[in-house]
């Protein structure tokens, strides 16, 4: 039986435990999925013990790059991104499957991606890996952080799009929010952000309604008030749990050394979800 366990600040309310039992167990494989939330402060003390207790882990926010002085070699999309949510223990390596599960997550909903403006809001570990991806798929990207160093850092390493000190009040195809904000202690909130002409704000109606579709990482709650907005202006949303489940599906590939195949992910996907309706 695989030992597993997810990372992070607060992941006690993290589907991840449920998703990647799912899956291992339709692939034949029996494991045990922990949920470890960790307070920032105590994360190098817990850090080393990670690697003795469990098969493999997965880490959420904010430890995607604190991650990477403990292990041995980053591989995949892990160099590219800088960030790592796929720990195999044994071998210390890291891997990143954000991006496969963020592109599956569009096409499955119809949300296309090349030749399409898209505006990021958030250079963190998630971040990083959408703009890359975004940008590989033939999108013209736009990307905002409130620490305009942090942004431009970040394109100093991977390139490929253009950082904002403000947000210009313009069309953009989509709208993604990979900051966090709309989820725990900030449910309700929406990202801030320094709006041309505007000043700082909050993401709201004024630019929600020149987009064409928005899309956030947060599925708990099911629909952020960034969602919620934009919903109610008529556009189409997207939340992050079939990424999630995308990059759960991908990481445990990993676990079991398979080789992924997107047209299993979606029936898994879709038999996921059922299972989960049927029993509330």
């Amino acid at each position: 039986m695989l030992k597993l366990a997810v990372i992070g600040k607060d992941v006690s309310q993290s589907q991840s435990p449920s998703m990647h039992t799912f899956i291992l167990k339709r692939m034949g494989h029996e494991c045990s999925y922990d949920s470890l939330s960790i307070p920032p402060a105590q994360f190098s003390a817990r850090a080393e013990k990670l690697f003795q207790e469990y098969d493999a882990f997965n880490v959420t926010i904010p430890f995607k790059l604190d991650i990477i002085p403990y292990l041995k070699e980053l591989r995949g999309d892990a160099p590219a991104f800088g960030a790592v949510n796929t720990v195999l223990t044994r071998e210390r390596t890291g891997y990143n499957t954000d991006g496969y599960g963020f592109l599956l997550m569009l096409e499955n909903a119809g949300v296309q991606v090349a030749g399409k403006t898209v505006l990021v809001l958030g250079a963190g570990g998630a971040g990083r890996s959408c703009i890359k991806k975004l940008s590989d798929a033939g999108a013209e990207v736009f990307a905002y952080e409130r620490d305009f160093n942090r942004i431009e850092n970040v394109h100093k390493e991977i390139g490929g799009f253009t950082p904002l000190k403000e947000v210009p009040l313009r069309a953009f195809d989509i709208i993604l929010n990979c900051t966090g904000i709309g989820m725990h202690d900030t449910v309700g909130q929406t990202p801030a952000v320094a709006l041309e002409g505007v000043g700082t704000a909050p993401v709201d109606e004024k630019l929600l309604s020149l987009c064409s579709a928005a899309v956030d990482l947060i599925y708990v709650p099911e629909e952020s008030e960034f969602l919620h907005l934009a919903r109610g202006l008529g556009k189409p949303t997207v939340n992050g749990a079939s990424m999630l489940f995308y990059q759960a599906y991908m990481a445990d590939c990993l676990f079991l050394n398979k080789t992924p195949n997107a047209e299993e992910a979606k029936l898994l996907w879709q038999d996921y979800r059922k299972t989960r309706e049927n029993k509330s």
